[in-house]
């Protein structure tokens, strides 16, 4: 185990602080983003650049994918079969964190809506930290399934589907 690490931890496979940090990094991205977009507009310049409507449908596709990541993934984890392996179908079929990931294309696509910039710099906070519990969740999966795991991510991207032969 490493440090700070819990056997809890290591058995729920999730980073000890991963519950906590997203929903206070999602507090805080939503408070900067609300104030930044809607009451002290410090860093939406762009939004006179780039057109209202283009920055909404970039916006409405970042969203349906990000619904769509989470929902297919809980779907999965929630009415699948449950099993003792390595889980490689649906959402994880094509990247190994739908759920991180639909969670960080949710902030993006809403700080895309109102080109908020600074938005845009806890989004990048927000992905590290994604990031950082994903490599360590990574580690405590490829300890428990070994092989199993390490096929899995030679074929299925992290962050991003992989072209298959």
């Amino acid at each position: 185990m490493t440090e700070g690490t819990t056997q809890s931890d290591v058995k729920s496979g999730e980073h000890p602080w991963g519950d906590r940090g997203q929903v206070i990094l999602l507090v805080v991205f939503l408070i900067v983003w609300a104030l930044d977009s809607f009451v002290f507009r410090f860093s939406t310049g762009l939004s006179h650049i780039v057109p209202l409507a283009v920055r909404l449908v970039l916006a409405a596709l970042v969203l349906v994918a990000s619904v769509a990541l989470v929902r297919a993934a809980h779907e999965y984890l929630e009415h699948g079969e449950m099993n003792t392996g390595v889980v490689s179908t649906g959402a994880f079929r094509h990247v190994r964190h739908p759920l991180y990931l639909g969670s960080a294309l949710f902030s993006l696509g809403l700080a895309v809506a109102t080109a908020s910039l600074l938005s845009m710099l806890v989004w990048l906070v927000i992905a590290v930290f994604y990031d950082r519990i994903a490599t360590y969740e990574e580690r405590l999966l490829e300890a428990n399934f070994g092989d199993e795991y390490r096929a899995y991510r030679r074929t299925t991207g992290k962050w991003l589907p992989r072209l298959r032969r």
